[in-house]
């Protein structure tokens, strides 16, 4: 008798990532078809950057616009740093890569990205951009984990850390040089 597995809808995937639930991250890894929800997880965290740093004040919607292309520059330099990282210097002895599964599961790890968009609200701006990069981060190091195939959980911690750090690092370069004027 054949095993069917069910996989999880996309919601369940979202809500699954978001709780940092190592099998969702493991389900959409080996999922090839999930590249393109992970690429919606992607631009929906990413708008919502946008939209909640309108709640900084005096924040035109080109201004957001930017926001919103600087975050996506930052996430995908933070996903590549995690591969060359976590591939490279990093490696343990079971780790294989594959750029598809990390892209998916790195997709899913900004989940909780999309909560950014309750900064447009007055006074809550910077918790809530405070409280989701911290989430993201930790779901990223879950993402890391299991699409690099690591035993450890602090070899993923420190490959998080130092892309985030460096990451961080070439959004504020971004927007320090190319930041359009604030009206």
């Amino acid at each position: 008798m054949a095993i069917t597995t069910m996989t999880n809808t996309f919601l369940q995937r979202l809500i699954g990532a978001a709780a940092l639930d190592s099998t969702i991250y493991e389900e959409v890894e080996g999922d090839r078809s999930a590249t393109g929800q992970a690429l919606i997880v992607i631009v929906l965290s990413n708008l919502a950057a946008g939209v909640g740093a309108r709640g900084l004040g005096g924040t035109t919607l080109l201004n957001a616009a930017f926001f919103a292309m600087v975050a996506l520059m930052a996430w995908g330099a933070w996903a590549l740093l995690a591969l060359q990282i976590g591939s490279r210097l990093l490696p343990e002895s079971r780790t294989s890569v594959d750029m598809g599964e990390l892209l998916r599961t790195t997709g899913f790890a900004a989940t909780p990205g999309i909560l950014r968009v309750f900064g447009i609200l007055p006074g809550v701006t910077i918790p809530v951009f405070v409280i989701t990069a911290v989430w993201m981060l930790a779901a990223m190091v879950v993402a890391v984990r299991q699409a690099l195939d690591y035993r450890s959980t602090a070899r993923a911690i420190a490959v998080c850390v130092i892309g985030w750090i460096l990451a961080i690092a070439l959004a504020v370069g971004i927007g320090l040089f190319w930041t359009p004027a604030v009206s």
